[in-house]
């Protein structure tokens, strides 16, 4: 052997050892062969998902006092459940503060955050939070009262603003009066429902939120005509599912689990009529629904996984309609799909 073909043979047999050696727990799991590990083989080892919700907002997460919790974000955690053990119930749903909501994912108290929680850089990397598609693009506005004749921002100088804190939408309506050159005082509470009781009551001339949340709270209060959301955005608020870094198949499950309900309003598959669907010709619907192909068993779910979720819960469409449209009479605008103009976009099932 020549001088160079020895040194060659050393260095190969020198780095086999380090590449057999080199797999992560994030990658644990999606090798051919193996199952579900890390938080996916625990949540299917349980067999019910627990859900970190809000608890108290009108069409997204709220428990009425019979126990019973409807809104957007639970319809996506029983699309999960259902995904998972063809049990939209199969859930336990805990209701997480502001301030609670990151440590509770990152202690491994819930399994995914399902809480009208904004994606934001610093969420995303110091927090150590992993997002999963947008479910909801939003953004902060004001309300305030008729009466007030306040009609933007600057007519709320030097009075006092209602807010959550450990919000975004705190330090929003901090850098937003900075930039208009407008003093103000933050009247700052830690629950949400306190934040609009005082509101209802006077203590503050606007209570700021997301324009969503303002929506439904509006209803909420004892004369909603008495009340207007400003015609004013504050920031962009792209709500979703997070889940805990590190954990690649786990965020896979979560995302892709979203992602169907997209795509299934995409290829006009609801509730009610995916039995016809099951009996398509159309390959990329077959392989959608788990009917041909491997997509759901290659990262450790049912292979009809996306059917599944779609029959629980409807799709993305259904799911706004049911929520947010009907009790609410808000247009979906940048919810709806990319092919009618909004942001709602899914990768190819393939």
């Amino acid at each position: 052997m020549s001088k160079w073909g020895s040194l060659l043979l050393a260095m190969m047999l020198a780095v086999a050892p380090i590449a057999a050696c080199s797999s992560s727990s994030d990658t644990a799991g999606t090798e051919e062969g193996e199952g579900p590990s890390g938080r996916l083989a625990t949540v299917l080892g349980r067999g019910s998902l627990i859900c970190g919700v809000n608890g108290q907002l009108p069409g997204f997460s709220f428990v009425n006092e019979t126990g019973e919790y409807s809104g957007m974000d639970v319809d996506v955690c029983k699309a999960i459940a259902a995904a998972m053990f063809d049990d939209p119930e199969a859930v336990e749903y805990r209701n997480l503060s502001a301030q609670e909501r990151f440590t509770a994912v990152q202690s491994g108290e819930v399994d995914v955050l399902i809480r009208n929680t904004t994606w934001t850089i610093s969420r995303d990397t110091s927090v150590g939070m992993e997002f999963s598609p947008t479910t909801f693009y939003d953004g902060q506005g004001m309300m305030v009262s008729t009466a007030s004749g306040v009609a933007d921002l600057e007519g709320l100088a030097g009075q006092s603003i209602c807010v959550q804190s450990g919000t975004t939408t705190e330090l929003n309506l901090t850098d937003q009066m900075r930039k208009i050159g407008a003093e103000f005082t933050p009247i700052v509470f830690d629950d949400e429902d306190a934040v609009y009781a005082a509101y209802a009551q006077g203590r503050c001339q606007g209570v700021t939120s997301d324009r969503s949340q303002l929506t439904a709270r509006r209803e909420t209060l004892p004369t909603p005509d008495d009340h207007v959301i400003l015609d004013v955005v504050m920031s962009k608020e792209p709500l979703g599912p997070a889940v805990a870094n590190g954990d690649t198949q786990w965020s896979d499950a979560v995302k892709w689990i979203t992602y169907a309900l997209i795509q299934a309003e995409e290829f006009g598959i609801t509730a009610e009529n995916i039995g016809e669907f099951e009996n398509s010709e159309d390959p990329s619907v077959r392989t959608f629904l788990g009917l041909e192909g491997s997509l759901g068993s290659d990262m450790g779910l049912p292979n009809d996984f996306a059917a599944r979720a779609v029959r629980a819960v409807g799709n993305y469409g259904e799911i706004y309609e049911r929520n947010i449209s009907e009790p609410f009479g808000l247009e979906r605008g940048p919810n709806e799909l990319w092919t009618n103009g909004g942001l709602l976009y899914s990768p190819p099932f393939r």
